[in-house]
């Protein structure tokens, strides 16, 4: 169970300075906990601390760094069942679900402290011609300052540990905005954080309203955004950060191929994950799916009796697949989309059906190309079907899109394999699995609508560092 409130850390500490932030149980509705609220004042406390240990933080040798994050695994696998637990009540995450992110946190902060000696420069000669004879230089990766990072709801540990771990990695002091929907992992992280050696504000974590949280886009001091969420609030924060560097990780409405000659029971297995793990709620999560018209009909009726037998109902039962979304009117958004689409000549293969924030698992084909489910993000447990008839038609229509995140194609023809990652315009193409695959150390991130940059710590360690030149003249340096 989940304590009577939690504090917010600032500058390394913890804080109860109220308990004004409410935190409910997103199946049940009621209040699980409270949770201390930063105001502007504290999260400019937070940032003036951040630039005072930059320097402290950009001296930590390499191993001491380490240290910390693999403090870090030590003690969330010590608290994994604490962890997990918090996850299905203030995400409505199904417990298998947050189980399997409260490991994945686990893996990136793992990654983490192996990158953390890692940061390596280069030996580059400068005599490429007469002039520079004599010159020869080195560079290297410092720390770019003090980071502002801005965590979503929907994968409140594991998006939080994407911005947190690679920052100590490569030393960058930083103030956290967790969701305030699901603030409470990021705050154990604090508390876990708070066991460490890490210089005096080398850390915040500070739940906030959104009116509240114009410091952690707007303050100079700070030298990188990092935002993950929807992309009119990532693209809106980006024109008002000013001259810090900004990485996004925003939205998607990600397609699926599925090719003529592939294994149907793996297809219909892994669309099942793709387009209804946790609720639906990830901007990688199956969306679309266009089928080769040879197998069309066999494939919508495996997937629609599949999706058919997924338990919906409460997180914390060990058999429910789909839990609550994150609020009813989420719900009752994807309710509206799907009765558009239906009203405009879709036809429900499955689901379709909304109990107060639950929402059954739902295929739906036919639905026009213009509408909401069609173009937008749903960010829940619904995704259209729709056949093809060419390779290459598939791709246009995957292209057809204002995101670009991420794309998955099964095919065993390895042609086409090679096309679609040559011509699908998103961050990463997955052959023959889901576009929700994910492992923590890969380069993921996407193009278009759907965000700037890249996760995965070596990537993200890449953006919160800056090359640093040195260059050496050795004419008349001879020993003496």
């Amino acid at each position: 169970m989940l304590q009577e409130s939690y504090p917010y850390y600032l500058a390394n500490e913890a804080v109860q300075a109220n308990t004004d932030l409410a935190v409910t149980n997103k199946y049940t509705s009621d209040v699980a906990t409270k949770v201390a609220l930063a105001d502007a004042a504290v999260i400019d406390r937070g940032i003036a601390s951040a630039v005072e240990a930059q320097a402290a933080c950009a001296e930590m040798p390499s191993y001491a760094r380490a240290d910390v994050l693999h403090h870090v695994v030590k003690r969330m696998s010590e608290r994994f069942e604490e962890l997990s637990v918090s996850l299905a009540i203030e995400a409505g995450k199904p417990i298998k679900d947050a189980r399997g992110e409260v490991g994945r946190g686990i893996d990136t902060f793992r990654i983490a402290a192996e990158e953390a000696t890692r940061i390596y420069g280069e030996y580059m000669p400068l005599d490429i011609s007469k002039r520079a004879e004599g010159y020869e230089s080195i560079w290297k990766r410092v720390p770019i300052g003090p980071c502002s990072f801005i965590s979503p709801f929907n994968f409140p540990i594991n998006l939080a540990a994407h911005k947190i771990a690679p920052a100590i990695a490569c030393g960058c002091p930083w103030v956290l905005k967790p969701a305030s929907r699901t603030p409470i992992g990021a705050i154990i992280i604090g508390e876990i954080l708070a066991e460490t050696d890490l210089p005096k504000g080398a850390f915040s974590v500070l739940p906030c309203s959104r009116d509240g949280a114009d410091l952690f886009t707007v303050d100079e001091r700070l030298k990188l955004l990092s935002f993950t969420g929807s992309p009119d609030v990532g693209w809106a924060l980006k024109a008002k950060a000013g001259k810090k560097r900004v990485v996004l990780e925003l939205g998607g409405n990600a397609a699926c191929i599925v090719d003529r000659d592939v294994d149907l029971d793996h297809v219909v297995d892994r669309l099942m994950i793709g387009a209804f793990y946790q609720t639906g709620q990830s901007c990688i999560g199956v969306q679309r799916v266009m089928v080769h018209e040879d197998i069309y009909d066999d494939v919508t009726s495996r997937i629609a009796d599949a999706a058919g037998k997924l338990k919906s109902g409460d997180p914390m039962d060990e058999d429910t697949f789909l839990g609550p979304l994150i609020t009813e009117n989420d719900a009752k958004r994807i309710e509206s989309w799907v009765d558009d689409a239906v009203s405009r000549g879709a036809k429900v293969l499955s689901g379709g059906k909304r109990d107060g924030a639950l929402y059954a698992a739902t295929f739906v084909e036919n639905c026009p190309p213009d509408a909401d489910l069609s173009c937008k993000e749903a960010f829940g447990p619904v995704a259209t079907v729709e056949p093809f008839s060419s390779f290459k038609e598939a791709c246009d229509r995957v292209n057809d899109s204002v995101f670009g995140l991420q794309a998955g194609v099964f095919t065993r023809d390895m042609h086409n394999a090679y096309y679609a990652f040559n011509h699908l315009d998103v961050g990463g193409v997955v052959i023959n699995d889901v576009p929700s695959f994910r492992v923590d150390n890969m380069p993921y991130g996407g193009v278009k609508d759907s965000g700037l940059g890249r996760e995965g710590i070596k990537f993200a360690i890449e953006d919160m560092t800056e090359v640093r030149l040195m260059v050496l003249n050795r004419m008349g340096s001879d020993p003496r």
